[in-house]
């Protein structure tokens, strides 16, 4: 098989990994984590943008994050913001700064964040299987108009299956991760 082909494969294996690891980052453990902010904009001068754009956000305290926008007008417009958000915290505005509590978990919220992650680790491995189905129907196209020998074939589908059993393993490895930030707080 040619290394253009498992370049565009392993391109979209990596993108589906990173958009999963994106994702699990606005996942909210327990702990203070400024990625859950990652989503949540808000109407700057008409235009939306990340609070990460127009405030500093810090991490003071293992439960607390701390927004102190650089313009004292935006701290009401970034309180609502959270507010609308579904990250699911209250934030606390003194008029200066918003912080941000996280509350500890509940062990029935642990068991449901971790159903979740494992939920969402399914439907990445099912994804990731679709690009090896893809891969392979394109090599078997290829081998119908006698492009690669049905030899080659064999050895390419060996290798798809290797490639994709490196990328589960490495979702394995993530959500065993996610995890266990969840269950040690």
């Amino acid at each position: 098989m040619a290394r253009e082909e498992y370049k565009a494969m392993t391109a979209k294996m990596d993108k589906i990994i990173n958009n999963f690891k994106d994702h699990l980052s606005t996942i909210r453990a327990g702990r203070a984590n400024p990625d859950v902010l990652k989503n949540v904009n808000i109407d700057y001068y008409g235009s939306p943008a990340p609070i990460a754009t127009v405030a500093s956000v810090s991490v003071p305290e293992a439960r607390v994050i701390l927004i102190q926008p650089w313009e004292a007008r935006l701290v009401n417009d970034i309180a609502k913001a959270i507010q609308k958000s579904d990250i699911g915290i209250n934030p606390t505005n003194d008029g200066k700064c918003i912080r941000l509590v996280f509350p500890p978990l509940t062990e029935d919220r642990r068991k449901e964040l971790t159903k979740e992650v494992r939920k969402e680790s399914e439907e990445i491995k099912v994804a990731l299987r679709n690009v090896r189905r893809d891969q392979i129907d394109e090599l078997k196209k290829m081998e119908k108009k006698s492009e690669i020998t049905e030899d080659d074939l064999k050895v390419a589908e060996k290798d798809i299956q290797k490639t994709l059993d490196k990328y589960i393993e490495q979702t394995e490895a993530i959500v065993n991760a996610k995890i266990n930030e969840i269950m040690e707080l």
